[in-house]
């Protein structure tokens, strides 16, 4: 392989053209793999090993200078030998998707893979299987040139991401343990979106800076059982329907993280008149951002606070039976600068009823954030003016988690971007129905991966 980041002979800019033609082909043949780790009880493991078979067909050049090895059953992970091994950086994604609702009404059926219209239409087009085609189109591309990068590049791909991120955990230890230090990762998050804010003009490159903490806990509560023709003041129901109430969305105090500061003073640059001075005024006033942000409710007060969403409920087992036992299932989403030993606690003292459990099922706190004014950004950043020219790169807090959240412990610059243009329709469409990419948004998706590496340094 060549030694320069410049482009190969005519022959080798065809082949990369011709393996980038065909990039909503591969996707599609991704989608038609139902890897819904939320179901891999019923499902079983072949839909998950026949991804990574795909990925060998898919991807020849990729499969003869990378080094791949499966990491448990659910991770994949490549490593491709750059000039030097120090401070690889490591790009992520997951290949498993959530669960259809049978009963939705999709235009084309979620696992067909339908291309239609210059689009791809399917489970997993958004999230996140169209953010991974662009990474493997990527480096199959710069190898059919002849590339080599500057520094190692790991793929970190997990089959797990949708039911908590088993896979990513091991792949991260796995490579603290070897002694390797990411210079830079980079997972899915944010993406490429018009009019972020009201009357901010122009599209905007969200990158995750940061993401919050997620944590499950289960409500449960006994009462006595019997016939529900004679029931007692305070029932098993009960107890947890007053727990649940009683957690409102003002239970937890709202902060203005740094990079939701930093994303204001952006948009004030691209705003006119009163709406620049506001967006000024917000990022001048942090404690004045999280009033603002928490009246808006929604997603302004998801960036500034611990969200709390009461998920599944149980109890009971006939219509004129007292239940002996309730339970409730509760997500929260927890802010930057709070944890999960302080989350629980403050559930509890909220909840205030000695009769109610509260156990943590499943739980990691939010991510420090990683800085704006360094190299790595930088990259992002200059990756984003070629592949979305008309786009500014701005940070904020993710409130979704991700895979990357575990490379927080050894890598101090991780970051969240999936470098596809999304409507609002299609962010909405993700764990919805009807999801779906323009083709052009991959090939764009593509030139930034693609960018990044060759700029590495």
């Amino acid at each position: 392989m060549s030694e320069s980041g410049s482009p190969g002979a005519a022959n080798e800019t065809h082949v990369a053209e011709a393996v980038r033609a065909g990039i909503a082909q591969r996707l599609s043949r991704m989608i038609q793999l139902p890897t819904v780790s939320a179901e891999r009880a019923d499902r079983g493991q072949a839909p998950f090993d026949a991804f990574a078979d795909l990925l060998v067909e898919l991807y020849p050049l990729v499969h003869l200078h990378l080094e791949r090895e499966r990491i448990g059953e659910l991770g994949i992970l490549y490593r491709w030998p750059g000039r030097v091994t120090e401070q690889p950086i490591v790009l992520m994604a997951h290949f498993d998707v959530v669960p259809v609702d049978e009963s939705d009404a999709w235009t084309h059926p979620p696992f067909e893979g339908r291309i239609a219209g210059g689009w791809v239409f399917g489970r997993g087009a958004l999230d996140d299987k169209g953010p991974l085609v662009v990474v493997m189109d990527a480096v199959e591309n710069l190898l059919a040139a002849g590339f080599t990068p500057a520094r190692d590049v790991y793929l970190s791909f997990g089959g797990d991401e949708e039911t908590f991120g088993g896979a990513a955990r091991v792949i991260a230890e796995t490579l603290r343990e070897r002694g390797v230090e990411p210079w830079l990762v980079l997972d899915e998050g944010g993406a490429v979106v018009d009019a972020p804010l009201p009357f901010v003009r122009g599209r905007a490159a969200m990158v995750g800076v940061g993401e919050k903490g997620v944590l499950t806990l289960r409500l449960s509560a006994r009462g006595e059982g019997g016939h529900a023709s004679a029931p007692p003041a305070r029932t098993a129901v009960r107890r947890i329907a007053r727990a649940v109430e009683r957690l409102s969305p003002a239970t937890f105090r709202a902060r203005t993280p740094a990079a939701v500061t930093r994303m204001l003073e952006l948009f004030a640059t691209r705003a006119d008149g009163i709406p620049r001075r506001l967006y000024g005024l917000l990022a001048a006033a942090p404690w004045l951002t999280a009033l603002v942000f928490t009246a808006m409710g929604g997603e302004p007060a998801a960036l500034v606070r611990t969200t709390v969403a009461a998920t599944m409920q149980s109890g009971g087992t006939a219509a004129n039976v007292l239940p002996s036992q309730a339970s409730a299932t509760l997500n929260l989403r927890i802010a930057l600068g709070e944890s999960v030993p302080s989350t629980v606690t403050r559930v509890r003292r909220r909840i205030a009823d000695r009769h109610v459990a509260v156990e943590v099922l499943e739980g990691d706190g939010p991510s420090p954030e990683s800085s704006t004014e360094n190299a790595q950004f930088a990259l992002i950043a200059d990756a984003v003016k070629v592949s979305h020219p008309d786009a500014a790169t701005v940070p904020y807090v993710m409130m979704a988690a991700t895979d990357s959240r575990h490379f927080h412990r050894f890598s101090p610059a991780v970051y969240r971007f999936a470098p596809l243009e999304m409507s609002k329709a299609q962010r909405g469409s993700i764990h919805g129905v009807d999801e779906r990419v323009e083709i052009a948004a991959l090939e764009r998706g593509e030139l930034f991966h693609r960018t990044l590496l060759q700029r590495l340094e």
